[in-house]
């Protein structure tokens, strides 16, 4: 039983197709699943990712149109890295995002490796971090209709930022439960890694314990999911979170995958989900994300769906 690295990040916005142009057209990312909330059938779930949507490279965002504005502070995920491939891309997306005014800082070095902080249009906190001297996890592909040269795209998640009020609790959860292991640290960082490390496999602990609690909304995060093999070994998490005393949703059939969620006391929601069976589940790969995608078990109200709903052209030129 390993955890192998980060599968996803869902996060929160408030309008589906600002998000899914700004993901799209600027970062180009491939929007890989247009589907819904299971829980909540009303709003929208995307999922942007590289080429064919691989476990690793998934951002996605529940549409909430009335969320209001993310008041930072401490219990929250509070930043999501994105891997590219070297430091000579990262002298691309200066100029990138500096070409559509996207709000950014210097390149700062974080654990070793070049990055760059900036913020979408709602405010998300996001890091680009460059896999020049990465080892550890691989990361996927970008997609090669991107507006972004393939070179210099997105191939994935990297290290997700945690902000909390006691670390010690947080750290608990990670290495004896989840089996982490303590990989050093940076400013006032602790760093934790899984499966093979490197940038694909790491979560960074801030402890701050001035902060209040974050009061989420648009651009804030609403859980982190890390990978498990099969539904077998996720099955084997279940007896042991359990065991540990956290409450939990048991499994759940997401359709592209199995998935386990439990909460923590510093408020952070971990999400572990299988590798498959994948987002070519009910698409042809070439066609991924163009059409609204629905579970065997809400396709008898697709017609109720799309009408609650407004509509996303995500067709492809």
């Amino acid at each position: 039983m390993k955890i192998k690295g980060i599968h996803h990040v869902s996060a929160i916005t408030a309008n589906a197709k600002k998000n899914y142009d700004f993901y799209t057209k600027v970062l180009g990312m491939r929007l890989v699943k247009k589907t819904v909330n299971q829980d909540d059938p009303s709003m929208y779930h995307l999922f942007f990712a590289d080429e064919k949507g691989n476990p690793g490279t998934d951002l996605t965002f529940f549409e909430i149109p009335m969320a209001g504005h993310t008041y930072t502070g401490s219990q929250s995920i509070s930043t999501t890295s994105l891997r590219v491939k070297d430091d000579d891309a990262l002298d691309y997306w200066q100029k990138r995002l500096q070409e559509f005014q996207i709000d950014q800082d210097p390149i700062q070095v974080r654990m070793g490796r070049k990055t760059i902080s900036f913020r979408d249009p709602e405010g998300q906190r996001l890091i680009l971090v460059s896999d020049e001297t990465n080892q550890g996890v691989p990361a996927g592909k970008p997609w090669d209709r991107s507006p972004v040269p393939q070179e210099h795209g997105i191939a994935g998640l990297g290290p997700v930022h945690l902000t909390v009020q006691n670390l010690d609790a947080t750290a608990k959860v990670l290495t004896e439960l989840l089996g982490f292991r303590k990989a050093g640290n940076y400013d006032q960082f602790e760093v934790f890694e899984t499966g093979e490390g490197g940038t694909g496999a790491e979560v960074h602990v801030e402890e701050r314990e001035d902060l209040s609690r974050e009061r989420p909304g648009r651009g804030s995060v609403h859980h982190v999911a890390f990978r498990v093999e099969d539904e077998e070994e996720l099955k084997k998490w279940h007896q042991k979170i359990q065991e540990a005393g956290f409450p939990n949703s048991g499994l759940v059939d997401r359709y592209y995958f199995k998935s386990l969620y439990f909460r923590e006391s510093n408020h952070i929601l971990y999400e572990l989900a299988t590798d498959g069976p994948g987002f070519a589940t009910d698409e042809d790969i070439d066609h991924l994300g163009e059409s609204l995608a629905l579970p065997p078990f809400l396709e008898g109200k697709r017609e109720e769906i799309e009408t609650s709903i407004t509509p996303l052209d995500t067709k492809q030129a």
